[in-house]
């Protein structure tokens, strides 16, 4: 893709999704070869084979919020309620509810979780995924969950991360739960 067409691809974005693409934009000017490298891991985190849209969402918004107060998380969020994912769902990982959560989305947020925090019940998380799933549905959890925290890493890194924000579901204001709760495996 030439210059001009990421160009117009990223104005595209940045409209659609209501998202500051100014990091993007630095690093097509100042190092377009990393720039292409850096597109191939967005079309990788895009990657869903076997896991449930509710799993694979609730990983990439454990990463997302594991690494970000505002923006990226609601770039996250909004992509899940475009791909399907319910409202109270996308709500219910922000505020790490798992009580409101559907089956498929507490296994997504529980594995994502204890990945992130090396929890004791790492193991029996990752069990749990490859029993549902297999191995194509753990794969698809770890790119969501991995590479959902490189975005708002790359944006402050290069000093474009400076905004924090409430995130907005449907109509509602939604306060992201950062802290870290034990959840056990179920």
């Amino acid at each position: 893709m030439s210059i001009s067409d990421t160009e117009r691809a990223l104005n595209e974005f940045e409209a659609h999704y209501d998202y500051d693409v100014s990091y993007m934009r630095y690093m097509l000017t100042h190092a377009p070869a990393a720039y292409g490298k850096f597109e191939k891991l967005t079309e990788a985190s895009a990657h869903r084979e076997a896991a449930p849209v509710e799993a694979a969402s609730a990983a990439k918004l454990v990463g997302a919020v594991a690494e970000d107060c505002g923006p990226c998380v609601q770039l996250v969020a909004n992509m899940a309620r475009e791909a399907g994912v319910a409202l109270d769902q996308v709500e219910a990982v922000l505020t790490r509810d798992p009580a409101r959560m559907s089956d498929d989305t507490a296994l997504g947020f529980r594995f994502a979780d204890a990945v992130l925090r090396v929890a004791p019940h790492e193991d029996e998380a990752r069990e749990a995924v490859l029993a549902q799933w297999g191995e194509a549905g753990l794969i698809d959890l770890v790119l969501g969950l991995q590479l959902g925290r490189m975005y708002p890493m790359v944006k402050k890194g290069l000093g474009f991360g400076k905004t924090c924000k409430r995130i907005q579901v449907g109509n509602a204001s939604i306060p992201v739960v950062k802290t870290v709760l034990a959840i056990e495996a179920a």
